[in-house]
């Protein structure tokens, strides 16, 4: 009878934990939950639980210990590892989270989810093909969810793919708001390819996108493509040159991708001139 009222306590630690976790009141969720978990019936649903609370409230090592209790009681409890493998990925231990990633697609390949956040993983491993291959197994992912199809022309860029062309311009057909950045990341795959004239329009798209700088791209990075586009693509229009200008007098002041253009073979001479001026002017600077 001990056992039984014991037993019947711990459920009902573990239903008030929570209806307080429902309620955001976490303190008196975990609270109970603690108390619930001393018994062996609601000991692995409240250690997730707990693990849960731990992990909102930023407390990873905590949330690990949970998590990592439920899975010696359990090894194979795929909310317990789609759990830790996610609060890997938060705290960058990307290897880590690569080796939970597998144990979850290992017991269900048919995720999609899993196969993201997984590709995620070996996107930051910068495991690009591994990734690629990954997002390929869930097409309907990539037909329903922009991230996992932005994903994969990201991949597929990094690996210096060809197919990155056609992801890019996939996910762009499906996004009505222009999004500068992808639209620059797109040029770049076009211009790798020797496709100027397209190169060209997406970033005077990205441009015309871009109001305000963003954190990994610039206004004055862009027109400084712009410019070394139309230098590299058609010598001898001087509109090269006034774009490069206007780039530098935008706030571009990297001296080495100006040397650059100065030592590349396909700008001609009279621009290398130009640009030396340019550059000789941000050194007196």
């Amino acid at each position: 009878m001990s056992c039984a009222t014991n037993a019947a306590n711990a459920e009902e630690y573990f239903s008030i934990g929570m209806a307080y976790y429902d309620l955001g009141k976490f303190t008196d969720a975990e609270r109970w939950l603690l108390k619930a978990s001393a018994a062996d019936k609601t000991k692995t649903a409240s250690e997730y639980n707990l693990g849960r609370l731990a992990f909102e409230a930023g407390r990873y090592d905590d949330a690990s210990t949970h998590f990592e209790n439920v899975l010696k009681r359990d090894p194979n409890n795929v909310m317990a590892l789609k759990a830790i493998a996610y609060m890997k990925i938060k705290t960058g231990e990307f290897a880590k989270a690569e080796d939970y990633y597998n144990r979850v697609l290992a017991l269900v390949p048919e995720s999609a989810d899993d196969g993201y956040n997984y590709a995620l993983v070996l996107f930051a491993l910068k495991k690009y093909e591994d990734c690629q291959n990954v997002l390929l197994k869930y097409p309907s992912a990539l037909e329903q969810k922009p991230d996992s199809l932005l994903l994969l022309a990201r991949a597929q860029a990094a690996a210096g793919m060809v197919e990155a062309a056609d992801s890019y311009a996939k996910w762009l057909a499906g996004n009505t708001t222009p999004n500068p950045l992808v639209l620059y990341e797109y040029g770049q795959v076009l211009e790798k390819a020797e496709l100027f004239a397209l190169a060209l329009d997406q970033y005077r798209a990205s441009l015309a996108a871009l109001k305000n700088d963003l954190d990994n791209l610039k206004r004055s990075q862009v027109m400084f493509d712009i410019s070394r586009l139309l230098l590299i693509a058609d010598p001898g229009n001087a509109e090269g040159i006034s774009e490069l200008d206007s780039a530098v007098a935008g706030g571009f002041s990297d001296k080495n991708a100006l040397q650059a253009l100065i030592d590349d073979s396909r700008v001609n001479g009279d621009q290398k001139s130009e640009i030396s001026k340019i550059l000789d002017g941000i050194n007196t600077d």
